[in-house]
């Protein structure tokens, strides 16, 4: 699969309008409703949602008391977020974006859910700017990662060494572990992380 056609907003786009979206569970993800629930960050912080999709985690953190901004590129994702808020009964804001030149913050966290490994891995360095730049001084990167340990993608692989080595240079890693309590199709290839943008980047 040609990368450049990955990083198109429309053939995102095109998946949602055909239905195919495996990667959907129609629920926010455990771990990461678990992490809010714990306070990773404090209640009513503000909180971007990158690559969004239906907004079943931006959904989850707005009804815990956070304020949330969900962000997807993909104009019928943004459209479901909306509804699906509205179904829901919570306030969030949407933004139809992309993070790489979209995502202004600053933000007290980033919440990353499969953003990451869907992206052109040439462009991961970028991204770890993109997320540096949207947060405030001492905000905290938090989610889970992919690591699925197959070739091709999107999703493409993601290795606990090499997401040590791209974000330790700009955020101070704080927890990044396997989750113990995923979807069980994702069990054991999830990487669960809390990073905290370093003093130095503030």
């Amino acid at each position: 699969m040609c990368l450049d056609t990955v990083l198109d907003a429309t053939y995102w786009n095109d998946l949602y309008l055909k239905g195919d979206t495996g990667w959907d569970k129609g629920v926010a993800s455990p771990p990461l409703a678990r992490m809010l629930r714990e306070g990773v960050v404090p209640k009513g912080s503000s909180i971007a949602v990158i690559g969004a999709g239906r907004g079943h985690d931006a959904i989850e953190a707005a009804r815990l008391g956070y304020r949330v901004t969900a962000v997807d590129f993909a104009a019928e994702a943004a459209k479901d977020i909306s509804n699906n808020a509205h179904g829901a009964g919570v306030r969030l804001d949407v933004l139809q974006a992309d993070l790489f030149t979209g995502l202004k913050g600053p933000y007290d966290a980033v919440l990353e859910h499969t953003c990451f490994c869907a992206i052109d891995v040439a462009r991961r360095d970028e991204y770890v700017t993109a997320i540096a730049r949207a947060l405030k001084p001492g905000g905290t990167l938090f989610g889970l990662f992919y690591a699925h340990g197959r070739e091709g993608g999107p999703p493409f692989d993601v290795s606990e060494d090499e997401v040590r080595r791209r974000f330790s240079g700009r955020f101070v890693i704080e927890r990044l572990r396997r989750a113990p309590d995923s979807f069980e199709a994702r069990a054991g290839r999830e990487l669960e992380a809390v990073f905290r943008l370093s003093p130095s980047e503030s």
